[in-house]
C-alpha cells in the first residue's frame, strides 16, 4: 500500500517503521501497519518530562546574561547553564522511556492535598528565609513537615529538625566554610 505515492519516499518509511519496531519492540506494540493506530496515550513521565524540559530552558534563558567563562576559570552562568542543561537531557529522556511509566489518566489525585500543604510549609520557609536566617527558618520548616504534614510525634519532630538544622549549619559553616543566612540570629557570625 503507497504511503506517499513515490516509491523510494515509502521505502524508506516502512524501513523507518521496520527498524522502530525492532529497537522498541518491548516498549511498543508491533500490530501489523494495518492495524496500527495513531493515538498516543499521555504518560506520567511524559508530563514529568516536559516540566523539567521547559523549565530548565526558562532557567537557561534567565541566566543567558551571566558569563559562562572557561573550564579552567568558570563564570557565574556555569553552573546554572550546566545544571539547566543536565535538567532539559533527563527530561528528554523521561519523555523517550515514558511508555514505561502509568497513564497520565490513571494517576491517583487523593495525595494532591498532602502535595498542596507540603508546597505551602516550603514556599513559607523560602519567603522567610532571609528574615529569620537559616537555623529557625529550616527548624521551623522540618518541624512542620514531620510534625504537621507528617504527623510524627512533636518531641521526636522537635528533636529531628533541631538536630538536622544544626549538623547541616556546622557542615556548611566550619566543614565547608560556606556561611548561611543568620537572620535573627546574626551574633552567631
Amino acid at each position: 500500500m503507497p504511503i506517499s505515492g513515490k516509491p523510494e519516499i515509502d521505502a524508506a518509511l516502512l524501513t523507518m517503521r521496520a527498524v522502530f519496531n525492532l529497537l522498541f519492540a518491548t516498549r511498543y506494540s508491533l500490530l501489523p501497519p494495518a492495524q496500527e493506530t495513531n493515538s498516543v496515550i499521555l504518560r506520567t513521565d511524559h508530563v514529568a518530562g516536559g516540566a523539567f524540559v521547559v523549565f530548565g530552558l526558562v532557567v537557561f534563558a534567565i541566566s543567558g546574561d551571566l558569563p559562562v567563562g572557561r573550564l579552567s576559570m568558570p563564570g557565574a552562568g556555569m553552573m546554572p547553564k550546566l545544571v539547566t542543561a543536565l535538567m532539559i537531557l533527563f527530561g528528554l529522556a523521561l519523555i523517550v522511556r515514558a511508555n514505561e511509566s502509568a497513564p497520565f489518566a490513571d494517576l491517583p489525585w487523593s495525595d494532591l492535598k498532602h502535595a498542596g500543604v507540603v508546597a505551602a510549609i516550603t514556599a513559607a520557609a523560602v519567603a522567610f528565609y532571609e528574615r529569620l536566617g537559616f537555623l529557625v527558618t529550616m527548624a521551623l520548616m522540618l518541624f512542620a513537615l514531620t510534625a504537621g504534614a507528617e504527623r510524627k510525634n512533636f518531641l521526636y519532630a522537635a528533636v529531628f529538625s533541631i538536630g538536622v538544622t544544626i549538623l547541616t549549619y556546622v557542615l556548611f559553616t566550619y566543614a565547608l566554610k560556606s556561611p548561611l543566612e543568620p537572620g535573627i540570629l546574626g551574633f552567631l557570625r
